[in-house]
């Protein structure tokens, strides 16, 4: 092998690290959320996305995904994929479709069944997340072939997650004493500190994510890799700091967990034109994110009265498809800014609609035909009590 390929496969790799341990970020982002009274049921639903998303990807999932294009819409699926000279691409793509997967886990805290989560889990990593997937990041899926850019997933990834999330929510129902005659009930979560932690574990691994998807390091690609860095890094700032003023001036004292999310809709909203946008345009993708994500989660909140208690829909759904259709406004190649009229901005559209479509479709028939038969929700006692007594018998905090 040559010394560029081995640098290249070196760097899918370390990113792909580094995607791993996103994991952590989401399962302390999503503990410091919420009660510390399911805890332990937040870490269980985040390392069984990571397990079920390693099997079932490397199971049926990747060839769904990358298999030989069935007229541009799904791969030809092949079971227990054991190509040795494309394992490093299998990893790297594996914790892709565990962070889609594990998106949903936040929305639906605190009253849902242990059991129905992990069914749901799995189906999205074998079906969902790979099929709509194969449309955009396959040389001839429908999305490709259209000129759709979304380089490493605020659709493919994040919005998938966001949309089915957002159909979780809305089928299990909100937590208990959330909304009382009309109005939204403010429940705490019990540790900002781990929520913080976080954050920073997500905005360190998303440099992987990002950048990990130049696919490469050697020769032009380390150019496109530096600029990757810096485009995601200033959208997260950007969207940190003004998720931050305006939770000021809405609320009169600048709020942590809305600063926090801020930090994450800009890594988000950046994420499908990160290697497509100039830092200029990173930056205002970033405010544009920033501000977007609590006037979301308030409008998520209190005006639909959906309870999504870490705010996943508005981060990753609603934040993932503007990032998405923002691409083609600040793409230098093709960007209404840059000359290139309203095409590149119209196949944005399309793309972001048609993945919402399917993975809120697809989501909403396969949780729906779960409640009807094993049920979403957990008891009224459980809930009140805990899940992490009733569902795993056991207690984080002793």
């Amino acid at each position: 092998m040559e010394a560029n390929a081995v640098l290249d496969l070196m760097w899918i790799v370390i990113c792909g690290i580094l995607v791993f341990f996103m994991q952590a970020g989401f399962t302390l982002v999503e503990t410091g959320f919420t009660r510390s009274k399911n805890a332990g049921n937040i870490i269980m639903k985040n390392i069984m996305d990571l397990c079920i998303g390693s099997i079932g990807f490397w199971a049926i999932g990747y060839t769904v995904m990358y298999g030989e294009s069935i007229g541009s819409f799904i791969g030809s699926p092949t079971l227990f994929f054991d190509d040795v000279e494309n394992m490093h691409n299998l990893f790297f793509q594996t914790v892709f479709a565990a962070t889609a997967a594990t998106i949903v886990s936040g929305a639906v805290a605190g009253r849902t069944k242990f059991s129905t989560y992990i069914i749901f889990s799995f189906i999205m990593t074998v079906v969902i997340y790979p099929i709509s997937g194969h449309w955009v990041w396959q040389g001839d899926g429908w999305l490709t072939e259209l000129g759709f850019v979304d380089f490493a997933g605020s659709t493919v990834v994040h919005s998938v997650g966001g949309w089915a999330a957002l159909v979780g929510a809305i089928l299990v129902g909100p937590r208990l004493g959330k909304y009382t005659n009309g109005k939204s009930n403010a429940i705490p979560g019990h540790n900002l500190l781990i929520g913080a932690l976080g954050i920073f574990i997500l905005w360190l691994g998303w440099f992987g994510f990002n950048a990990g998807s130049e696919l490469a390091i050697s020769g032009d690609s380390a150019n496109a890799v530096a600029g990757i860095v810096i485009t995601t890094n200033l959208a997260a700032a950007a969207g940190a700091f003004t998720a931050m003023v305006v939770s000021w001036v809405k609320y009169g004292k600048p709020d942590i967990s809305m600063t926090l999310n801020g930090a994450l809709a800009g890594l988000v909203a950046i994420t499908a034109g990160c290697a497509a946008v100039s830092p200029m345009g990173a930056f205002i993708i970033g405010i544009i994110g920033g501000a977007v994500v609590v006037l979301s989660i308030d409008f998520i909140d209190k005006t639909l009265k959906v309870d999504d208690p870490v705010g996943a829909v508005s981060v990753h759904g609603v934040c993932g498809a503007i990032g998405t259709l923002l691409v083609g406004v600040f793409a230098t190649d093709g960007g209404l800014l840059y000359g290139g009229g309203f095409s590149l901005l119209g196949v944005q559209a399309i793309g972001v609609l048609a993945i919402g479509a399917w993975a809120a479709g697809t989501a909403f028939i396969v949780l729906y035909i779960l409640k009807k038969t094993i049920g979403l929700r957990v008891s009224k006692e459980e809930e009140v009590d805990g899940l992490d007594i009733h569902e795993h018998k056991s207690n984080v905090y002793n």
